[in-house]
This record gives structure tokens, sequence and C-alpha cells, in this order.
């Protein structure tokens, strides 16, 4: 149902075929479940590599730091971000 209703709201995200998609649910429902924990491994890795980047090209001025730390602040909340930042200045991590 949940998935009707974020196709409903957004269109058909989908390039994959009705066919292609049931070969692939079958191959992950035979995997062992270290092989599906380590596609999840990979599969989350790949978001967050792709947000920082996406972060980089729309803030081309921030440094390393500065960018980390806006990542924080989009996925975990301004407030624990600005603690972070806080802490790694405090800790001479990071100097401002």
């Amino acid at each position: 149902m949940e998935h009707q209703a974020i196709n409903h709201r957004f269109g058909s995200l989908k390039d994959t075929t009705p066919e292609a998609e049931k070969v692939q649910i079958e191959l992950l429902r035979k995997a062992g479940t270290a092989k599906r924990f380590n596609i999840t491994l990979s599969l989350s890795q790949t978001v967050i590599d792709l947000a920082r980047r996406a972060l980089k090209r729309a803030n081309p001025d921030l440094n390393e730091f500065e960018l980390k730390i806006l990542f924080l602040s989009n996925c975990y909340g301004r407030e624990l971000a600005e603690k972070v930042k806080k802490y790694m200045v405090e800790k001479n991590f990071y100097e401002v």
C-alpha cells in the first residue's frame, strides 16, 4: 500500500521492467543473510556518497569540514551538527 502511495504521489520512479524486478526479488530471497546485509551496506554507502557529492556541487566554496557539518545538519538536524562542530573546534580537530 505504501509503495502505491509513493508511486501515486511522485509517479513511477522505476527503470526496471516487472520481469527483471521479479528476478531481482527472487535472487534477494535466495541470498543468505550476510549477502543481503552486504548489499544493504553497499546501497547505504552509495546514497551517502551521492548526497555528499550533491552538497559539494551545490556549495563549492565550503571546505571539507564545513561540508561534513552540512551533511550532518541535513541528515541529523542542525542542533546535533552544531554540537559536533563545537566539539571538533574545542578539541582542536578543526580550526574555524
